[in-house]
Parts: structure tokens; C-alpha cells; sequence
């Protein structure tokens, strides 16, 4: 039964890390844009941090999870 949580909980941390590694890339690209103004950049720059870093933490997560299955 443990064994079963533990996979709902991989998948679970495994789809959260490719939402963020999605957000991640969509928000560098913003960054990138030239024709975006200079503020908006500069949001999604920032942005595009935090999904790196919350994509790593799932990732760690996920890794965890797999571990104990």
C-alpha cells in the first residue's frame, strides 16, 4: 500500500516539474524577446528563476518518491 503512494506521489511530483521546466522555457523566451518592453523582461527573467528552482525541488522530490517505491 506504501509502495502505492509513493508512485501517486512520484507521478504527481513529476508532472509538477515538467509544468515548471514548460513555464520555465516560455518565460526565457519572453525574456529574449527584444520587442517586449524592458519591464516585462525583466518580470519574466525573474519568473523564469523561480520555475527553475521549483522545477529542481520537484525533481528532487519525484527522485525521493522513486526511491521509496
Amino acid at each position: 500500500m506504501e509502495s502505492l503512494k509513493q508512485g501517486a506521489n512520484y507521478v504527481s511530483e513529476t508532472a509538477k516539474q515538467a509544468l515548471h521546466g514548460t513555464s520555465k522555457e516560455a518565460n526565457k523566451d519572453v525574456a529574449k524577446d527584444s520587442d517586449a518592453p524592458i519591464g516585462t523582461r525583466a518580470s519574466a527573467a525573474k519568473d523564469a528563476v523561480k520555475d527553475k528552482a521549483q522545477e529542481s525541488k520537484h525533481d528532487a522530490k519525484a527522485d525521493a518518491h522513486k526511491q521509496q517505491i
